[in-house]
């Protein structure tokens, strides 16, 4: 019986599985635009360097 039981359960755990990897996937769009990580502050030193004499 053990063994008709681990097989009934096998498509519902499948299914279980899944589901949790799609929603992970919708959790964060793959090569979705992310503004905090292109956040600038302000000009850098390179620019401070080349614009000090102006």
């Amino acid at each position: 019986m053990r063994v008709a039981s681990f097989i009934a359960v096998l498509p519902r755990r499948a299914a279980e599985g899944l589901l949790k990897f799609l929603a992970w996937i919708g959790e964060e769009p793959i090569g979705g635009y992310r503004p905090e990580a292109h956040y600038m502050r302000g000009p850098g030193p390179a620019w401070r360097a080349k614009h000090h004499g102006h």
